[in-house]
């Protein structure tokens, strides 16, 4: 089991330790605020109050020995030197030689300091929860989404009423929407037709051009945001 250690217990940093601890990982907490330390010391392997731009001190709990470490310190305008205390932990660790780096940025900028000065990968939890809500919001017939590139995903879609009893070679999805439909799962429409031929249960892992679709089956399909977005809703 990996070891973490979360530096910076704000929103961010306690959601994400908690999450952590929650999924059986051992996970040290690390914070100036002894009043955060308090809070989550009990739900964690071990928490403990230090300053984090201090390499000695962070040595001295064992986080050179960790496998992943995630600097979410604060950046706003009211956490006075946060940024700062971000960069030289982020340079800490690096120095300290901890295989993965992450660190949390609330822009672009403050990213790309991350990146120079050693994490591994930076996370955008505000960016990337407006661009999610947005996508929600634009295509609401897109359940969980896997972007397994910038500005492509593989996406978990109902089928709507309007893809009942066609074939995959009449809906045409490829022809009409650029999108490839890897996967069906039968949903319950699809069950209650047993009496016609073909698969109508379970998960169909390679649809065939005369695989029949029927409405509230679940479709696993891949392409562009863009494109996905134009699926129908209905």
């Amino acid at each position: 089991m990996k070891r973490f250690a979360v530096i910076g217990l704000g929103r961010f940093g306690k959601k994400l330790t908690i999450a952590l601890a929650m999924s059986g990982a051992e996970v040290i907490a690390i914070d100036k605020d002894r009043e955060e330390i308090e809070l989550i010391r009990d739900q964690v392997s071990h928490a403990v109050r230090l300053d984090s731009t201090d390499e000695e001190a962070l040595k001295a709990q064992g986080i050179d020995k960790v496998d992943v470490a995630i600097v979410g310190i604060g950046q706003g305008r009211g956490e006075g030197k946060g940024f700062e205390s971000a960069i030289l932990t982020v340079v800490n660790l690096r120095q300290m030689g901890v295989p993965l780096i992450y660190a949390r940025a609330e822009d672009p900028i403050a990213g790309e300091v991350f990146a120079k000065v050693g994490a591994t990968e930076v996370i955008y939890p505000e960016i990337e929860s407006a661009q999610r809500w947005a996508y929600k919001l634009i295509a609401p017939q897109i359940g969980e989404k896997i972007d397994f590139a910038p500005g492509y995903s593989l996406a978990r879609i109902k089928a709507p009423a309007s893809f009942d009893g066609k074939s995959v070679m009449d809906l045409q999805l490829r022809q009409k929407y650029s999108v490839n439909l890897v996967a069906i799962k039968r949903g319950e429409h699809g069950k209650a037709k047993k009496g016609e031929k073909g698969e109508k249960s379970g998960i169909i892992n390679v649809p065939m051009p005369n695989t029949v679709i029927y409405q509230d089956d679940i479709l696993m399909v891949a392409g562009s945001d863009a494109d996905l977005a134009k699926l129908p809703q209905e």
